[in-house]
């Protein structure tokens, strides 16, 4: 155990490496309050971050399970940062992807209250008022996925081939497969609701791909030595992390807005104007953030099964 002095001479030099007096800041202890939950929290601004459109009272649902998955994508940005940033060894760099996996599983899981904790009817009511917003313009989902892959790897299936595989930022921008969600690629006009999430976030998405250009995960791995490129734990760390994100969690939310926008067997169109189902299937785009991990026939039935 640690005597007095022990802590109080750790506390002078930490001070002092940053030209502050000890004793000013202990005073100032003798005045602060003792910390408790809801102020560490921030529980009440917490809940009162919640402004519906509506009175439909299933629309509070949807408005905060929205919000848990826009932290959840932040706690995954926070793990794929830390592996950017530093050399992780094999078993760090191990733990880390399965970090990121269990979040994902969880947001996996969690899509059964959107399916089965809505009002089917309040859901098609309120939703309206939501246009011309759209799920696909979560700019931290699409950080999440620079922060995983090489850019060649979110280019749209229908061109993927045709671009080098040293695309990079503004010329790889009119390509990524979730400009399908918003534009017609005969004319090249877009959608109010893709031209609004590019107003708002495309400077920053380009300058985030150019910083994770080779430290996205996938490049980080294939920076990792030979015996560790080889760790049957990491490579089953890894497909699995790819298959919860582009196959798992996608179908889970494909399902989901199917069971809601497939009224009478023809299928509604979203909020935001996009064709949904070949946007979100993974079988028509065959996102796969980790290809050398996947053999040919994986690649070939991805998402074709499911």
């Amino acid at each position: 155990m640690k005597s007095d002095s022990d802590i109080t001479n750790k506390l002078q030099e930490k001070y002092e490496s940053i030209d502050q007096d000890l004793d000013v800041h202990l005073e100032g202890l003798l005045h602060s309050k003792p910390i408790s939950y809801w102020d560490y929290i921030q529980t009440d601004v917490l809940l009162n971050l919640q402004k519906p459109r509506t009175d439909f009272p299933d629309e509070m649902v949807f408005i905060m399970y929205h919000q848990i998955s826009e932290l959840l994508f932040k706690m995954i940005l926070s793990e794929i940062e830390q592996v950017a940033e530093n050399d992780f060894g094999v078993t760090v760099f191990t733990e880390k992807v399965m970090r990121v996996s269990r979040y994902f599983d969880v947001l996996t899981s969690s899509f059964s209250i959107m399916k089965d904790g809505m009002n089917i009817e309040q859901y098609n009511q309120f939703r309206t008022t939501l246009t011309p917003a759209s799920g696909f313009q979560s700019a931290q989902y699409r950080l999440v996925e620079f922060g995983s892959t090489e850019l060649i790897n979110l280019i749209d299936k229908r061109f993927r081939d045709t671009v080098s595989k040293d695309i990079c930022c503004e010329s790889a921008f009119e390509q990524l497969y979730w400009q399908a969600a918003g534009k017609d690629y005969e004319t090249g006009k877009k959608t109010y609701t893709l031209s609004a999430f590019e107003e708002r976030y495309k400077e920053q998405f380009i300058r985030f791909s150019k910083k994770y250009e080779g430290k996205n995960l996938w490049s980080k791995y294939k920076e990792l030595p030979e015996d560790s490129r080889a760790n049957k734990a990491l490579i089953k760390a890894m497909r699995h992390y790819d298959y919860t994100v582009n196959v798992k969690w996608v179908m889970a939310h494909y399902t989901t807005a199917n069971h809601y926008l497939n009224i009478g067997g023809e299928t509604a169109e979203a909020t935001g104007g996009s064709e949904w189902v070949k946007y979100m299937h993974p079988k028509y785009q065959k996102r796969i953030f980790f290809p050398d991990l996947w053999t040919t026939k994986e690649k070939e039935d991805w998402g074709i099964d499911i």
